[in-house]
């Protein structure tokens, strides 16, 4: 029984994201409008994935649970996680409903808009009784956004999910990824949000959404510690290209940024977040000791930063070999 423990921690610890997978379709040409486009690229995105493959990327193990479409789409992004090396054990795919879709306009400064297909689509549609319990149990950091909050029954198989990943000792971390326009209001998408706050270990949230929850047009420590909770390890407020300010029990601060061109700025969060992940699964402890933590977050923005220089969010995930690249050129 040692040995096998001893392998499983040689393999360092399981990160399950959980949540929804779906394709983007981006513009060929960024600046446009969705009307203007004259055609779309297919990027496969959806947060919880890109964290998953994220953190695969980097040299951790990683699982998704969710639900694709029994279709093209879905065995498509079933197979992308596969290839890069992420668990596909907790995937269900729904017969009567489609894969999700976003058509995604990059303005000129790389910045986005979305438009939504989900009518409904399959990743609303996960319920409680399709969880994949064993790999949830299994997951040493269980990582959620707040899209699989917006409607039943995939709101009770996140509640489900979160509950057993606790209840099995995991670190929960939360990305509330807001996304409004799939929200009813932006008073319920609030609500719903801060739902759930009080469980997480781990939040990471961007200067718009610090903004959109706590009501303050400020990004200052303040409105940051306003969001603080008993249960909270460490609360992260990215800031763009100004990196990111971070606050733990004990000590706050800020790691500036790298200097990149822009050219897509989806799934540099996921990146940040994945690598963060990545760094805390196997040793907490770093997160009481402030050097090694800034340390870690300038490899989490670095993360972040490579990943905007690139098209789409999965393709433009760096890995292990690129980042220690890219951090030298920057030392």
């Amino acid at each position: 029984m040692a040995a096998t423990n001893q392998v499983a921690k040689a393999d360092g610890g399981l990160i399950v994201s959980f949540g929804e997978m779906l394709i983007d379709f981006v513009p060929t040409v960024s600046g446009v409008s969705l009307a203007d486009a004259p055609g779309f690229l297919k990027a496969p995105g959806g947060a919880p994935a890109n964290v998953a493959i994220a953190v695969s990327r980097l040299g951790g193990r990683s699982a998704f649970v969710g639900k694709l479409g029994d279709d093209e789409f879905g065995h498509m992004l079933a197979g992308i996680l596969k290839e890069n090396g992420v668990s596909g054990d907790g995937i269900n795919f729904d017969k009567g409903a489609r894969t999700a879709l976003a058509f995604v306009t990059l303005k000129a400064d790389g910045e986005r808009e979305f438009m939504f297909y989900r009518n409904p689509s399959a990743d609303m549609l996960l319920t409680p009784d399709e969880l994949n319990l064993e790999i949830i149990r299994s997951a040493k950091v269980f990582h959620y956004g707040s899209i699989s909050l917006i409607v039943e029954p995939c709101r009770s198989a996140h509640l489900k999910a979160m509950e057993v990943a606790k209840d099995a000792g995991a670190l929960l971390s939360y990305d509330p990824n807001l996304r409004l326009p799939l929200w009813p209001s932006p008073e319920e998408a609030r609500e719903q949000i801060m739902s759930i706050w009080e469980k997480a270990h781990v939040i990471k949230v961007s200067d718009n959404e610090l903004e959109f929850l706590t009501g303050s047009d400020k990004i200052d420590d303040e409105a940051a510690m306003s969001l603080w909770h008993p249960n909270l390890k460490l609360l992260l407020v990215t800031l763009g290209d100004k990196g990111c300010n971070y606050y733990t029990k004990h000590f706050h601060g800020t790691i500036g940024a790298f200097p990149v061109k822009a050219v897509d700025t989806t799934g540099a969060g996921d990146s940040f977040v994945g690598a963060l992940l990545t760094k805390i699964v196997d040793d907490q402890s770093v997160l009481e000791d402030e050097g090694k933590l800034k340390e870690l977050l300038r490899y989490s923005c670095a993360c972040g930063a490579i990943t905007t220089t690139k098209k789409g969010a999965i393709p433009a995930l760096p890995t292990v070999s690129e980042v220690e690249a890219f951090l030298h050129g920057h030392h």
